[in-house]
């Protein structure tokens, strides 16, 4: 059964860097597109970015362009959220997630299959 444990949240102060991992197990990586969304408080969960399965194509919300970076190491069943110059707005719990079809959309939840457990992020000072 596929399982994936998020790590790397915490506390930190705005314009600070922390970076997530979400380590996979039950799972061949190679074949699925990753991701990661998040959900404040009051809010409904969003997508933040994604690298498909095939091509490895990356998106990323508009909101963190240039401020995140997502990236994976399949031999390691491992992706990683760098998050540079945080702000209190990005103040959630962050999920990863993994999906089996090689291009799916971030607005579409439904398409992402296997999630983990969640890890909170807190900016403030």
């Amino acid at each position: 059964q596929a399982h994936l444990v998020e790590s790397g949240g915490g506390l930190v102060q705005p314009g600070g860097s922390l970076r997530l991992s979400c380590e996979a197990s039950g799972l061949v990586l190679d074949f699925y597109s990753v991701a990661w969304f998040r959900q404040a408080p009051g809010k409904e969960r969003e997508g933040v970015a994604s690298i498909t399965s095939v091509g490895g194509n990356i998106n990323y919300a508009d909101s963190v362009k240039g401020r995140f970076t997502i990236s994976r190491d399949n031999a390691k069943k491992t992706w990683y959220l760098e998050m540079d110059s945080l702000k209190q707005e990005d103040t959630a719990v962050y999920y990863c997630a993994a999906s089996t079809f090689p291009n799916p959309s971030m607005s579409e939840k439904i398409l992402w299959v296997v999630w983990g457990q969640g890890t909170l992020v807190t900016v403030n000072s």
